[in-house]
């Protein structure tokens, strides 16, 4: 990277939010730099964005010159072409740099000519640093950009007699509607029998659980609405 940057290069967008432990950017994604001025020479892989940086807003991540989470998401938000990919960046970026969505608006005003800053603060509404991933950020906004209400996110519910409580990515309390997102992770063979305990004790307090993967999520987007739309108007 130094040597087709010459050095003066600070990581940002999508490397940014990988070395901040964010990761929310396809697989794949190349190399993405931020450079005050010019006298850059792009070179393949690497993505080179001109743009002003304070101190103030670049860290070091082992060595490494990396834009600061608020700012990574400042970034990310006016800068990706999907407004659910945005969505996704600021989530991920707020819930390890512990920040509100809305500090990107106030961070905004610094550069009031800065490109795709009139998107700010629709991504900001839609945005909830309680996610506890990418995916389940883009299941959420499959339901609520298709006009359905929205669902609490990380949703607790005790149980009282077994003296524990259970997390539930998403859900309509009201409703006793339970709705997981199952990444690579509920793969693994101890993750699976936890599950299924988990899901069992849901059902036996009276809930509906309803889990979704990649596959449904990109795949069969309508399905999955449609199912929570039914379960809703049941």
């Amino acid at each position: 990277m130094r040597t087709c940057s010459w050095g003066r290069g600070v990581v940002a967008g999508y490397s940014a939010a990988e070395l901040l432990d964010a990761s929310c950017g396809p697989v794949g994604a190349p190399v993405e730099i931020t450079v005050p001025g010019g006298g850059v020479h792009p070179c393949p892989g690497l993505v080179v964005r001109r743009d002003r940086l304070l101190r103030s807003e670049v860290v070091r991540v082992a060595d490494v010159p990396v834009t600061t989470p608020l700012r990574t998401a400042y970034d990310l938000a006016r800068t990706r072409a999907d407004l659910v990919d945005a969505v996704a960046a600021v989530d991920a970026l707020s819930r390890v740099g512990r920040f509100a969505p809305q500090e990107v608006l106030r961070w905004a005003e610094r550069y009031p000519r800065a490109r795709g800053r009139r998107r700010l603060p629709r991504v900001v509404d839609l945005a909830d640093p309680r996610a506890g991933s990418p995916m389940e950020t883009r299941l959420r906004l499959l339901l609520v950009l298709r006009g359905l209400p929205g669902p609490e996110v990380q949703w607790v519910v005790q149980d009282e007699r077994r003296r524990r409580a259970v997390r539930l990515d998403l859900a309509y309390p009201e409703r006793r509607i339970g709705i997981e997102y199952e990444g690579a992770e509920h793969t693994r063979p101890e993750r699976v029998l936890r599950d299924v305990g988990r899901g069992t004790d849901l059902v036996d307090h009276g809930r509906r659980l309803y889990r979704f993967t990649k596959y449904e999520v990109y795949g069969e987007p309508d399905e999955v609405v449609a199912k929570i739309e039914r379960a809703l108007g049941a």
